[in-house]
Order: C-alpha cells, then sequence, then structure tokens
C-alpha cells in the first residue's frame, strides 16, 4: 500500500498537472459500486454531475489520504490502497480496462496540458473515491480519528505519545491513530536504523532511543518523498515514473540478505497481522 512519501508525491504530481483545471467530464462506467460513495447530504445527485464544472483548488495529503479540494466546498477524498494509482495521459491513448474513473479538463488557453485526461487506475480495485462538503469531511470516523503527522509531531510529544500508549512498537507505528502516514516499509527501516526490535514496548525504550527513532522516521521520510517513494511492488507517479528509494531499503524486503551493519541475515516474521523485517543481532528484544 502506498505509504506517506507515495501519497505525497501523488499530491505533487497532481499540483503539477491539474491544479487550477475546471473538470468537464467524467466517466466511470467501469468503476464498481464500492469504489465510489457520496455523502448523503448531496444525494441524489450522481458522482459526474457533481464534479462537472467544478475548479481544482488545492490538492492536499493527510496521513495516506489524498484530497482535491474543488469549487462550491467539495472535496474528493482518495485512499489509493493497495494497487490504485492516478495516471496523466494524452486522451487519444487507449482505454486500460482497469481505468476506473476518467476525468476530462476544459481546455486552458494555450496550456500544453490540454488534450491529456487523468485516470484513476486500480487493477486490484480496493481504492476509494469519496466526494463530501468540506465541513462533514473531517467528521468521518476515517479521518477524525487519524493520529499526528510524523512531521508536525515534536520529539517530546512523541516520546510522550509512546509513553501514554504502551503496545508493541510495530504495530502502534502502523496505527493510523497513533501515527498517521507511516505503513510496513518505513516502519521496519526506521526501526531498522533506531536499533530497536519491531516486538519491543512503546515504553520500553529509554528517552533518548526514542528521540533518535522519532529522528530517523523524519528523515527517511523526507529522503523517500525526495527520491519518489518506494516502488517495490506497482507503485508509479502520476506521470508514470517509478520511485528510486528501493534502492537504500535495509530491512524492508531483504529478508536472508545480509545485515549491513552486522552481516547477520535480516529475519522476517509475523507480527500481529503483518510482517516485520529487522536484523536479529543489531535490533535485540531485551
Amino acid at each position: 500500500m502506498p505509504e506517506l512519501p507515495e501519497v505525497e508525491t501523488v499530491a505533487r504530481g497532481l499540483r503539477e498537472t491539474i491544479l487550477g483545471r475546471t473538470i468537464a467530464r467524467v466517466e466511470h462506467s467501469q468503476a464498481p459500486p464500492a469504489s465510489i460513495e457520496i455523502s448523503a447530504s448531496l444525494r441524489p445527485h450522481s458522482f459526474d454531475h457533481l464534479l462537472s464544472g467544478r475548479k481544482i483548488e488545492d490538492i492536499t495529503r493527510r496521513g495516506k489520504n489524498l484530497f482535491v479540494r474543488l469549487s462550491g466546498g467539495l472535496t474528493l477524498w482518495v485512499h489509493l490502497k493497495m494497487t490504485g494509482h492516478f495516471f496523466w495521459v494524452p486522451s487519444t491513448e487507449p482505454v486500460d480496462k482497469h481505468d476506473l474513473v476518467r476525468f476530462d479538463f476544459k481546455p486552458s488557453g494555450k496550456s500544453s496540458r490540454n488534450g491529456y485526461q487523468l485516470r484513476f487506475n486500480d487493477y486490484r480495485r480496493f481504492g476509494r473515491l469519496r466526494l463530501f462538503p468540506d465541513d462533514e469531511l473531517y467528521t468521518h470516523p476515517a479521518l477524525a480519528g487519524l493520529g499526528p503527522e510524523p512531521f508536525d509531531i515534536t520529539s517530546e510529544e512523541f516520546v510522550d505519545l509512546c509513553r501514554r500508549r504502551p503496545r508493541m512498537i510495530k504495530p502502534a507505528l502502523l496505527d493510523q491513530t497513533f501515527l498517521a502516514g507511516l505503513g510496513n516499509i518505513y516502519a521496519d527501516e526506521s526501526l531498522y536504523f533506531a536499533r530497536i526490535h519491531p516486538r519491543r514496548s512503546t515504553d520500553a525504550p529509554s528517552k533518548a532511543k526514542l528521540t533518535e527513532l522519532h529522528g530517523h522516521i523524519r528523515r527517511l521520510l523526507r529522503k523517500a518523498i525526495k527520491l519518489m517513494g518506494t516502488s517495490v511492488d506497482s507503485y508509479v507517479g502520476v506521470n508514470g515514473q517509478a520511485g528510486s528509494f528501493q534502492k537504500y531499503l535495509r530491512a524492508y524486503n531483504n529478508e536472508g540478505n545480509p545485515c549491513v551493519r552486522c552481516g547477520s541475515k535480516i529475519v522476517r516474521e509475523k507480527i500481529g497481522s503483518r510482517s516485520a523485517h529487522y536484523c536479529p543481532r543489531c535490533q535485540k528484544l531485551r
């Protein structure tokens, strides 16, 4: 599933391509009913009717969620889930069977972006596109309960959060109500660099060690954003370009490979319902 750096990269790609443009038409005949949700307050209007004619005013991110702010006080809230992608392609390009939603835009002067179409492609069809009035958006349970952003929480606040909510640290980092935006990739990498075993309790490491972990989380996320994310599965940006942070992974997806610090083999272990990759020598469970 795309994590904070990948979703931020998509948000930046959308700002470069559709920000300021006006939606002319929306086609979603291939999208399964579960892929699209409209607030009850907007019904019985259809998804395409509500979007047509609206201007893209802003594009933001919160955790793993994308928000396309529209004129008239509406927001298109997108969660890419496992395999959701946005692609900016020529309108003449053949439609793929997994192009679930297609957005056409009104011409804008002599812009080189004219004649292009935004497509939401999702071969596993878990992604969600929701349309809500702005004043309802953050009352939705999936957003109201989100934890702090890694770039917004201070080291002192992070230590206090870990002390107040003791639990195994790897599942905690994956919990979006604990910290918003992390998934398996960056949780594994952060714990590896901080030398913390993924089964340790959040209140077990010293203040200095938790402060170090906080620093690694922010450093790795910044680096991954700079490198346009991690492409270890199907993730690519809006322009179809893959990220390159996978070249720097030290724990995640490295099961059986030697640890670059001590030479021990990286192990993969199921913790809770998710996998964790770590070095058993560098990240000892004390």
